[in-house]
This record gives C-alpha cells, structure tokens and sequence, in this order.
C-alpha cells in the first residue's frame, strides 16, 4: 500500500488540518491508532510509506510511527513529536530502533494507549499555560458570591480574555439565569455527568452556551442536581487545557464533587458580607477551605458598618484581603432587565474586576499578587 488518505471520522476543517500524521502499513495497528485519535478527538493524515506528500512531516503536531516502518524512516528529516508505536512488549530493538528515527518517545499498545490518547490530545489542542482558574465561594448563604463569580467572568471577557464560567453549585438556580442566558442555546451539566478520563477542551468549549463573550457551563432546570466527583475533575481540567481565563462558582457544601474543583484552582475569593455573624459564618468556611486551598483571600461586601471594614474583618478571620466591594446601585433591577454582574463599566462590580484582573494577570498568568 502506497500514498496517503484521512480519516472518516467526521469533524471540522480546523481539526482535520492540525491532526496527528500516521505512518504505517500494518493495518490492525493502523486501526487501533485511528481508534485512539478519535478518543482523543483528532482526525490524523494516514501515510502508508516514507512521507511524499511536502510539508506533512514538518508540519504535523504529531507523527506516530508504526514500528513496521521505523526501518524506511532513516531518510526522513529530523524533528520534533515523533513517536514510535509497537505491540511486541518483549522486543528490545524497539528503542534502538527510535533513537534511529528521531523518536523520543516508544508507545506499546496496549498498555500504552492511555498515555498515547493524552499525547495525541495535548499535541491537537496545542497545550500551553493553563487557564488561570479562581474560585468563589460565599462565607454564608446569600453573601453575593455568584454575582460576583458572574462579574469576574464578564470583567475577564470584556478585557479580552478567553474566559469560562462553571457553575459549580447545583443548588444555585443557574448561573445562565444570573447571565439572561437561560434559553441560549447549548449543553448543560447533565450532559457532561458521565464524562471521565479526558475530555476534549475545544469540543467542551464550542459546545457551551456563549454569552457575554464567555463560556457557560450551567445547571439546567431538570432534576439533575449533581455530578460525580469525575465529572468535575475531567471537566474542569479541559477547561483550563484552553487558556485564559476559567472562573469557578462554588458551593457552600463541600462534598466529593467540590473537592475536586477546589484542588484544580490557582486561587479561592471568599465573599464575606460586612456583619458580625456574617464573619462567624465565614471563619468556620475559611477553616474548612484551607485545608483544601493555598491561596483563600477574602471579598468583604458593603455596606459597611462604623469598625467593621475589610482590614477589621480580614483580620478576624485571619486571610489576606482581595478587596471591598461596596454596594451596587440597580443591580437587581439590572438582572431583572437581563444585564449581568459587572456590565456597568463604572459600577462596583467592574471596578473590583477590572483591579483584580489587572493584579492577578499581570505576569501573564498564576495567582493573584
């Protein structure tokens, strides 16, 4: 067999292009390999002899190499992302044979599939700094922390920002409500309740609601009202595998699900409202949190009463202060008109985001200084 074909496996023209090169001849590998690109949700170019076709080679993400054909590969120029792909576990000449080609890297199916899915995902997606991921979690029922959750995501778009908001609280009512999106079109969480292993970031993303020039991963209205721990963790990790900017609402029950978000964050604002009981209600959730996150900051929300401001309240509860968000004029008229958090650009809500975007993105990435 001679030339070159693709894939049936249907996809989009921009995933056909940056898809893994495939050369081989041995036709049960060559079908456990197409198998393989479409778990990871790539289309590869098939090449059954040494590359012909001009810029294949060069230009592929990926090349995987079946060892049927290292022997013939000699001639082909040296680069990076080639891996060598065999079945015989007991061959030693296999890693002679990659050093001859360029490979750094020998797969041997099957035990080396999972790695190999993960390689093949990574190279199509074209992995770089992950999304900067912050949580926000209310110190008690009612403290503003999906509105400001909400008002981050908007900020972060609004600057530009690649920017996915999850809403990780079931009970919540729906974060695509806060957002005027609860008829958009798209998947909801109980469509990603069974997923596990890896999820494709770009498939997640494009098949989420766009609102506000964000991303929305919401609750529906069904009687769905959790996902397993997995779900969360797969989910999540394809998120940030996109970039930019991922902004998680948490909920105030710290249960297996939201364990694993909380361990994906780079950072945890706790929205704290300017009361006495308030701050009692928020020291028994900053105690829980941080034995889960490294970076807890507080968000102390106004109005705020004479002794009782952020300094004060910070250092009760013994975290660092992100900042005072004071009261927003028409907020809830603003919802009510379907306008989010934070789209009044000289409002409280924008000015506290566009500060904390302004500091925690300011290196290109990582935690908020």
């Amino acid at each position: 067999m001679t030339g070159s074909r693709t894939s049936d496996w249907p996809t989009s023209a921009d995933a056909r292009q940056g898809g893994p090169l495939i050369v081989t001849e041995d036709d049960g590998l060559l079908d456990d390999l197409l198998r393989l690109c479409a778990a990871a949700g790539a289309v590869p170019e098939v090449m059954h002899a040494t590359p012909a076709r001009r810029g294949s080679w060069e230009s592929a993400p990926l090349v995987l190499v079946g060892d049927d054909c290292a022997l013939r590969m000699g001639a082909a120029a040296r680069r990076e992302g080639v891996v060598l792909v065999g079945k015989d576990l007991d061959d030693p000449g296999v890693w002679r044979r990659a050093v001859e080609i360029g490979a750094r890297h020998v797969a041997l199916l099957p035990d080396g599939e999972s790695w190999l899915v993960d390689r093949i995902a990574d190279a199509v997606e074209g992995v770089g700094r992950p999304a900067l991921t912050v949580g926000v979690i209310g110190g008690r029922g009612g403290a503003g922390a999906s509105t400001l959750a909400c008002a981050l995501a908007v900020g972060a778009a609004r600057a530009g920002h690649r920017t996915m908001l999850i809403d990780g609280d079931p009970l919540g009512g729906g974060l695509d409500v806060m957002l005027g999106g609860e008829r958009a079109g798209g998947l909801r969480w109980p469509a990603f309740a069974d997923s596990r292993g890896r999820v494709a970031g770009r498939a997640l993303e494009e098949a989420l609601p766009e609102l506000h020039s964000l991303r929305l991963l919401s609750w529906d209205r069904s009687d769905c009202t959790a996902v397993p721990p997995e779900a969360m963790r797969a989910v999540l990790a394809a998120a940030r595998r996109r970039g930019g900017v991922v902004v998680v609402d948490l909920p105030r029950r710290i249960d297996e699900t939201a364990v694993e978000a909380l361990e994906q964050l780079d950072a945890g604002l706790l929205v704290v409202p300017a009361e006495l009981r308030a701050v009692a209600a928020a020291h028994r959730v900053a105690s829980m949190l941080g034995m889960l996150l490294g970076d807890l900051r507080a968000v102390v929300r106004g109005p705020f009463g004479p002794g009782l401001g952020g300094e004060e309240i910070t250092r009760l509860l013994g975290l660092p202060l992100a900042g005072e968000l004071p009261l927003e004029p028409g907020l809830s008229g603003a919802l009510n008109a379907g306008r989010p958090p934070g789209s009044d650009e000289r409002g409280p809500l924008a000015r506290f985001t566009t500060e904390f975007w302004g500091r925690a993105l300011a290196d290109g990435g990582g935690a908020p200084a």
